[in-house]
């Protein structure tokens, strides 16, 4: 029986590539570019399935012109690279990468935090640059972060590891914002109260974003939330780019209307807004929220597993789509 044909979009670990040669006849980008939207449809001609990240995007147009794609499995949790009812359309099963890489997320969304609020980033620049001569008593002096409120907008999983980082550990009184409210056994666990998003807005001193990406959540953030923040807040991005209006943040840095933000994500990434690499008080990080090395392996080896039980005719292990069954039977018969 021949095996099912799959292409690795990006480079990853050699002992996920070799799982998945065990199962399937596999095509590596070994040299990770990230391809144009013409070379990954080249790059997709007689594949069954792709393992995918966050920098692959998956339209109509692209499965239009590769028929016998049957299943694209993200290493990721979001798969805002999905057009999600065009997959359903044309039969496609997609999938993604929850829970393995939630308590790393959620340490360095506190870790982000506090490199924000304690001027980390920008006192080692100082630093460097050959500054340092003196102390002094209000050099680089940051925010409190035990003791202080902590806003959180998106109570998933992450949220909730962020929520007891901060509660537990630092003291701190934690609100959080959520498209529904907490049940009452989760909420004590977190220590944590459901409040407005108004209110969180006007009443934390670290807002930390960590909602999903979707057309109705972009620009969660813009210039009239951050206009809610005390001016001694500072606001934390490690949700995804667009959840915030970088060019509104930017300027509410600059203007010093908030004290600071730390970002792992950004609009139009890998791009960054050039506003924001112009002001000292912003932490940027090259998405590595997930960055560890057994982490990145859970994240790979889960994308791995869905492929194999997929293509193997089984039921996706984390199915973010159901896709049409008649459109699904036409790419099966291929």
């Amino acid at each position: 029986m021949t095996k099912p044909s799959i292409l690795i979009a990006r480079a990853i670990s050699p002992s996920v590539v070799a799982f998945l040669q065990r199962h399937f006849v596999v095509t590596v980008n070994e040299s990770d570019e990230v391809w144009s939207p013409e070379t990954l449809t080249a790059q997709l001609q007689g594949k069954d399935g792709v393992l995918t990240t966050g920098s692959e995007r998956i339209d109509a147009a692209l499965l239009a012109a590769c028929p016998q794609l049957k299943v694209v499995a993200n290493m990721a949790v979001g798969y805002n690279n999905f057009d999600v009812a065009a997959m359903e359309q044309a039969g496609v099963q997609g999938t993604n990468s929850p829970d393995v890489l939630t308590e790393t997320t959620a340490d360095f969304g506190f870790a982000l935090l506090m490199a924000t609020a304690r001027r980390i980033t920008e006192s080692e620049h100082y630093l460097r640059a050959g500054k340092w001569t003196k102390w002094s008593y209000e050099m680089f002096s940051g925010a409190e972060v035990h003791g202080s409120t902590l806003g959180i907008i998106g109570m998933g999983r992450i949220g909730q590891g962020i929520a007891k980082r901060g509660a537990h550990g630092f003291g701190m009184q934690v609100i959080y914002h959520n498209r529904s409210q907490l049940s009452p056994e989760l909420e004590a666990e977190c220590k944590a109260r459901y409040v407005s998003q108004q209110e969180l807005l006007q009443t934390a001193d670290h807002v930390v974003l960590v909602l999903p990406y979707t057309p109705e959540n972009r620009h969660t953030i813009g210039a009239a939330e951050l206009a809610l923040m005390k001016p001694t807040a500072t606001l934390i991005n490690i949700a995804r780019g667009g959840i915030v209006d970088d060019a509104a943040l930017a300027q509410a840095l600059k203007e010093q209307r908030i004290a600071a933000a730390g970002l792992d994500v950004f609009e139009g990434e890998p791009k960054v807004h050039p506003d924001l690499l112009t002001v000292p008080n912003v932490v940027l990080t090259p998405h590595i929220a997930s960055a560890t090395a057994g982490t990145r392996i859970k994240m790979a080896q889960m994308a791995a597993d869905n492929l194999v039980a997929v293509l193997g005719r089984k039921a996706a292990l984390t199915a973010v789509n159901t896709p049409d069954a008649a459109a699904q039977a036409k790419r099966w018969a291929v």
